[in-house]
């Protein structure tokens, strides 16, 4: 299993970045190789991906989520992954969004990319992109969903 971990801090409110993150339906948008994301209901998602000439189908759900501070998610099938993202208020107009995601590379092509830090460069990236994403926005979200999932067993 493999670990990378990255942040950005964007120029909006903690609740902008927070309910922007909760569109994943908008993940395409800044995400460089997620092609769709449909939601199937309030706590998981069907992912296509193709990344590097890969393609990838998988479902993912949402195990926790505070609004503010975090979304947690893992994969239910397919791909094998699992992260969290957090919210850390710097003052009234400055987030920074970290990333950690812990994933299985498959195959040789995954595991040399893996070793390269490609996962990394592209997580680092797609940061990038949902900066400029929300503040190209003027910090206003397209949307949000402010409900709150318990992590199992809290």
């Amino acid at each position: 299993m493999s670990t990378v971990t990255e942040f950005v801090d964007v120029n909006v409110p903690v609740s902008t970045a927070y309910n922007q993150w909760t569109q994943f339906e908008e993940f395409p948008r800044f995400m460089d190789g997620v092609r769709e994301i449909r939601q199937i209901d309030e706590t998981r998602m069907h992912w296509e991906t193709e990344v590097g000439g890969v393609h990838r189908e998988f479902d993912a759900e949402i195990t926790e989520q505070l609004p503010d501070e975090r979304v947690a998610w893992h994969t239910t099938e397919g791909e094998k992954q699992a992260g969290v993202v957090t919210f850390h208020r710097l003052d009234d107009a400055h987030t920074r969004v970290t990333v950690q995601m812990d994933f299985e590379p498959q195959g040789f092509v995954e595991m040399a990319g893996d070793k390269l830090g490609v996962i990394d460069r592209q997580v680092k990236g797609d940061l990038k992109r949902f900066k400029e994403f929300i503040e190209s926005r003027g910090g206003i979200e397209t949307g949000s969903w402010r409900g709150h999932v318990d992590r199992p067993g809290a």
